[in-house]
């Protein structure tokens, strides 16, 4: 069993390793570790994607250039764990193809969002993730907002902590990282109201305060090459790359249940901002159906009024 800040590393044992897994699949997931930890629990699995040329530095040295600027977010990778006010990001100077070209010895922690732009970043997206709509279907259907992300970091970058709205499977393509993940659900550590303002847009800037005695309370993945991991929604968590270039394929998406669990989180942050104090997300199915119900009232009256309808 995974414990609190304990280092946990790469192991066939528990994962479904004593059966030859079907060479065409790109994920070796445990069906059985899946029930009990989808978005629950994170946990490691084993994947085949190393060797695929998507993820040569020469191609996202070329991805990165023809991606629109507006989803390739680079900056120094030399950052603190806690960094909130990403106004103040350092950054390298470099151009974002210039950055993976260097990214050996440039100091520069980058991500290209939204990669499923790219028509074969989006085939190899949809491989992983309907492999995985097979297990997650009978636990939490209608999975949807499948969104692709690849990670392009230099030796010892820090990506600082934050929370994620997608339910995430992170691939480990080259090198690796230290990863310190954090339960949404501890509330020594996230509050109803960082939930809140996570998802009423107040956290478009997705990095959060992170205090030291918060780390007593992680679970410590030591994610390497060929091994993924998965995120729930919303858990908190922070990473430290290796010693080696990094190279991360992130598959994220959003299922109905996790839609309403941000759409009642927006609700309770617009009517804190009103003065009240709205029950916490979870304390009663009538209640958040209640406010569901109120929230999509609102939207379709602010559609009407041409107000723009709030995000969950």
């Amino acid at each position: 069993m995974q414990t609190a800040n304990r280092a946990v590393t790469p192991s066939f044992r528990g994962i479904g390793a004593s059966e030859a897994p079907a060479a065409h699949r790109f994920l070796d997931i445990d069906p059985e570790t899946f029930r009990t930890h989808f978005n629950r629990k994170p946990f490691l699995f084993p994947h085949r994607l190393c060797d695929h040329p998507l993820f040569r530095l020469s191609n996202l040295a070329e991805l990165a250039r023809t991606l629109p600027p507006s989803i390739v977010e680079y900056n120094a990778g030399k950052l603190p764990i806690s960094l909130p006010d990403q106004d103040n990001t350092p950054y390298t100077g470099l151009s974002a193809e210039e950055t993976v070209r260097r990214i050996e010895e440039c100091g520069s922690w980058m991500v290209l969002k939204r990669a499923e732009a790219d028509t074969e970043c989006l085939e190899v997206l949809n491989r992983c993730l309907d492999e995985i709509e097979l297990l997650s279907e009978p636990i939490e259907p209608g999975m949807c907002e499948r969104e692709a992300a690849i990670f392009v970091t230099s030796p010892g970058s820090i990506t600082p902590y934050h929370m994620d709205k997608e339910i995430n499977f992170l691939l480990q393509i080259r090198g690796s990282k230290t990863i310190s993940v954090f339960c949404a659900s501890d509330r020594e550590v996230v509050s109803e109201i960082e939930l809140e303002r996570h998802f009423t847009g107040a956290a478009i800037r997705r990095n959060m305060v992170f205090h030291e005695r918060y780390q007593e309370r992680a679970t410590v993945f030591e994610l390497k090459a060929g091994y993924g991991i998965h995120i729930p929604t919303t858990d908190p968590h922070w990473i430290r790359n290796g010693d080696a270039v990094s190279i991360s394929f992130s598959n994220g998406f959003k299922t109905r249940a996790s839609l309403r669990r941000g759409m009642i989180y927006n609700l309770n942050g617009r009517l804190r901002k009103m003065g009240l104090h709205p029950a916490p997300y979870g304390e009663g199915a009538l209640r958040d159906t209640m406010k569901l119900q109120a929230l999509r009232a609102l939207n379709r009256a602010q559609k009407w009024l041409n107000i723009q309808p709030a995000e969950g």
